[in-house]
């Protein structure tokens, strides 16, 4: 089973490859959240109004060893995407909407994720249903 400090551990890992040119502009807490099938990774600011802390949180589904680890970057990928662009972030704002006309796939894939992004659909397509039945 993994933990939060493995996920801390594969989310700097991620940072330093393909998102060196982001500054860690506060502090950025990373965790597994409950389970939830549809809703896979999420980012917010936490509570503090000065200087708020981001927090980052993965579907509890994700501890299991039986989901693939590029499943897991995939999903931290895109939300370090979303910090990246000024979602819940100190850094400026570069879009109005964070999904709109699929800027976010087109991040990752200019960061080299794009085989990480295709490897994860085909993933959660054949498997996804099936393991959460399984693991609900």
């Amino acid at each position: 089973m993994r933990d939060n400090i493995w996920l801390k551990d594969r989310l700097g890992q991620l940072w330093n490859r393909h998102f060196p040119d982001i500054d860690v502009a506060n502090t950025v807490i990373v965790r597994f959240g409950r389970p939830a099938k549809t809703r896979l990774g999420s980012i917010k600011f936490g509570r503090r109004t000065v200087d708020p802390n981001t927090y980052i949180t993965i579907t509890g589904y994700f501890r299991s060893d039986d989901v693939p680890d590029f499943v897991v970057d995939a999903v931290l990928a895109h939300e370090l995407s979303h910090y990246a662009h000024g979602f819940f972030s100190p850094h400026e704002r570069l879009h109005t909407h964070p999904h709109k006309y699929g800027i976010v796939n087109n991040e990752l894939t200019q960061r080299g994720l794009g085989d990480i992004l295709k490897l994860q659909k085909r993933w959660l397509k054949q498997h996804w249903r099936e393991f959460v039945s399984r693991y609900a």
